[in-house]
Parts: structure tokens; C-alpha cells; sequence
């Protein structure tokens, strides 16, 4: 938070993810649609549903987590201010506490109707996963002083919106610490350097068990992957010379 102690937020869509992520004690729990990639196989994050959102909400929740629940409003669904409330209405419904949506002036209408409705809402900034694909792929924003400028307009937009926070993806370090000093709300960074008030990962990025890529950002702690790998092997191991599991009585 500002001025104090440093937000650490992870993602999770399931329960017992949820679960452990609780009990280390994580206060921001966000239900990405990251999980179109590293749970649902797809190419990108352009494909996750609605119904595919709220069935990863519902499963988090289930864990009643002390943490803030924040779930991404997926692909297009906040195109229209209507269509926008309806949609995190739904993953309200499905046990968020609050949801995100990339962009700012693009999207200030859909903003403020979902505030209008009493719906707390978290901004992202920077690089848009969403719009990925269109851009041709991932690249750091805020290096060109008209982007730069953009960015600082829409960071002020967001304060002004009601925006309780604002996730800052692959900016400069530079640009994400000056949005970090210009609003009061807490910046949230994600490969934007040291400079915002707290960070956030994909959690199997942390782990090392997302499936393919994972980005340059991000400082593995633990190699789970390759343990999980090897207590399959040792475990087919035991049962093909002649091993049995132990059973219920």
C-alpha cells in the first residue's frame, strides 16, 4: 500500500490453489484470465468465455479466502457500458469481491457504469493481453514519449473513475514508478520494475509448472515441474516392478 508495506498478489482458479495461497497469507487473489493459457490450453487469453470465468470464480470462492478475490472480466466483455455490468455482475455473482478490465479511455464508459453499480473495479494498464494478438505480440510500453504521456492520462482517468487500484504490466520501470508517485491509488506491477506499490505473478509462473513460455520476468523460486515429474516416475516406476498401493481395509 502506499507508504507502507508492499501488496504481494498472486493468481489462482481453483479451489484447493485458492486454499494454499490463503494460508500463505497472499491479501490480493486474482482469477486471471491467464488461466485460458496455463489451465485451458489456449493460445492466448482472447479465448476464455464468460461461462469459463465464472466457473474458475466459483471454484476460488468455494475456498472463502481472507484474501480480496478480484476476477478479469474476460475478452470483450465489457465492449458496450451494458454489457459490462452485466458481465461483472455474473462473476460477482459467482463470488468475486471486485473485477478487472484492461484499458483506460477506451473503456471509461464501461468503468463507470460498472462503479455506478457499487461494483468495486481494478484497472491494468501497459501492456493489454487482450489485445495481444492484435499488437502483433508482447512488448514494453511507455518508451516513446507519446505512449508515455497515454499512460499518465490514463492513470490519472482511472484515479478519477473510482479505480481502487491499477495493474501496471511491462512498463518501463521509469514510467511505472512515475504513475506510482502521480496516484494515490496502489499500482500494482507486473515486469515494470521495483517502483509500484505492490506485485503480482501468474502463480504457476512462481512455480515453474505453466505449460511452455514463461517470461523473462519472472524469478523462479521452485522447479515444482520437474518434482512433480519425478514422483510420477518414481511412482510408475514402483507399480510396473511389482508394487502396490495401499487400499482401504
Amino acid at each position: 500500500m502506499k507508504g507502507g508495506e508492499k501488496i504481494a498478489a498472486l493468481t489462482a482458479y481453483d479451489f484447493p490453489m485458492a486454499k494454499l495461497l490463503d494460508e500463505a497469507g497472499i491479501p490480493l487473489i486474482l482469477v486471471g484470465d491467464s488461466l485460458g493459457m496455463v489451465v485451458l490450453g489456449y493460445p492466448d487469453t482472447t479465448l476464455v468465455t464468460m461461462e469459463e470465468m465464472e466457473h474458475h470464480v466459483r471454484a476460488v470462492a468455494r475456498a472463502s479466502p481472507r484474501a480480496l478475490v478480484v476476477a478479469d472480466l474476460p475478452a470483450h466483455s465489457y465492449d458496450t457500458p451494458e454489457r459490462a455490468v452485466r458481465n461483472a455482475r455474473r462473476l460477482m455473482n459467482a463470488g468475486a469481491e471486485a473485477v478487472k478490465a484492461e484499458g483506460g479511455r477506451t473503456i471509461l464508459e464501461s468503468i463507470e457504469a460498472i462503479k455506478a453499480e457499487g461494483i468495486p473495479f481494478c484497472g491494468h494498464l501497459g501492456m493489454l493481453p487482450q489485445h495481444a494478438v492484435e499488437e502483433g505480440g508482447y512488448r514494453i510500453k511507455g518508451k516513446e514519449d507519446p505512449e508515455k504521456l497515454a499512460l499518465f492520462a490514463d492513470a490519472d482517468l482511472l484515479l478519477h473513475a473510482g479505480a481502487f487500484a491499477v495493474v501496471l504490466e511491462l512498463i518501463t520501470a521509469t514510467v511505472a514508478r512515475g504513475i506510482t508517485e502521480r496516484i494515490s491509488i496502489p499500482t500494482i506491477g507486473i515486469g515494470s520494475g521495483d517502483g509500484c506499490d505492490g506485485q503480482i505473478l501468474v502463480t504457476t509462473d512462481l512455480w515453474g509448472t505453466s505449460p511452455g513460455f514463461i517470461p523473462r520476468h519472472v524469478k523462479l523460486r521452485m522447479n515444482l515441474a520437474k518434482a512433480q515429474r519425478e514422483a510420477v516416475d518414481r511412482w510408475k516406476h514402483f507399480i510396473q516392478t511389482g508394487g502396490v498401493q495401499e487400499g482401504y481395509a
